[in-house]
């Protein structure tokens, strides 16, 4: 009983202190809010600034003055394939490519056409919604006054989706079936014209350039392999099968190289560091959030 008591006659003392903590943690709140999210908007601007920046876009007229980077793809396990990739931003200028025919000496050696460029969507859309983050984050200056965690939390959340996208479209290449390689504009780019049973793709992965050669062969009408059309994948692999224009092929040979792109490694490490500082700021507001949730008494 006495206990009982006791406790009842400290609870205005635990209910004042509950309210001093809680006036603390109130001012420290709105310090967050006015003070320390528009430092943390500031920093992820300034990182998202640079990330951009990589990006590059040529100015209509002066698009020779965007810098042109040449890489040597090879592999220190293969030689059937070798070539020079020349990127200017988010295009391919040249492609200068050797292919040694297998079960031959014989070396294929194609360009592209002085009159061809191949666009990187991936690298188009990455640095499409790195600038849609940065339009998010401008949209709140420092004379904007956030009035609650849950506003904040919204402006996080759209800024890391724009920056999650940005990332998977450097880190998920699109996949595409093996007709659809042998149709895609690409495939006229080159001169010498390609082979019909010789088919290339550029694309992105991470912070590389991949070149992917296949070499084909026709499957007779009279053939005894159970044909099974290939479905859609980044990568194929020797023995998958397709059919276009009523012929049937196989791919005998893969060969891919690649080459690594420094600035798609800075930009890949700005995404990580920027999606931290989202999480982080993300992480201070769940603190305050759960404390006035908490109830004592």
């Amino acid at each position: 009983m006495l206990n009982s008591q006791r406790s009842v006659s400290e609870l205005p003392k635990m209910s004042a202190a509950s309210q001093v903590e809680r006036a603390v943690l109130e001012e420290e709140f709105n310090w967050l809010l006015k003070e320390e999210v528009h430092a943390v908007l500031k920093q992820l601007q300034d990182i998202l600034k640079e990330a951009s920046r990589r990006f590059a876009m040529p100015t209509p007229g002066l698009e020779s003055q965007l810098k042109q980077e040449n890489f040597i793809l090879g592999s220190s396990t293969m030689d059937q394939v070798k070539g020079v990739l020349t990127l200017q931003g988010e295009a391919l200028t040249q492609a200068d490519i050797n292919l040694k025919v297998a079960k031959s000496s014989q070396v294929l050696h194609f360009q592209f056409r002085d009159d061809k460029q191949w666009k990187l969507q991936q690298i188009q859309d990455a640095r499409n919604h790195v600038n849609q983050a940065l339009q998010l984050l401008s949209s709140r200056d420092e004379s904007y006054r956030f009035k609650t965690g849950a506003e904040v939390n919204k402006l996080m959340d759209a800024v890391m989706l724009q920056l999650t996208r940005a990332r998977n479209r450097l880190t998920t290449p699109a996949t595409m079936t093996l007709p659809e390689l042998a149709t895609s504009s690409l495939m006229k780019m080159f001169t010498p014209p390609m082979p019909g049973d010789v088919m290339v793709n550029f694309y992105i992965n991470l912070s590389k350039l991949c070149l992917t050669v296949y070499q084909l062969h026709v499957l007779q009408p009279n053939t005894t392999k159970n044909f099974k059309a290939a479905g859609s994948s980044v990568l194929h692999n020797p023995g998958a099968m397709f059919e276009l224009n009523t012929n049937r092929f196989e791919v005998s040979h893969v060969h891919k190289v690649e080459c690594v792109v420094p600035w798609l490694n800075d930009t890949l490490v700005f995404f990580t560091i920027s999606l931290q500082l989202c999480q982080q700021l993300k992480d201070k507001i769940s603190v305050f959030s759960s404390f006035w949730n908490y109830r004592p008494f």
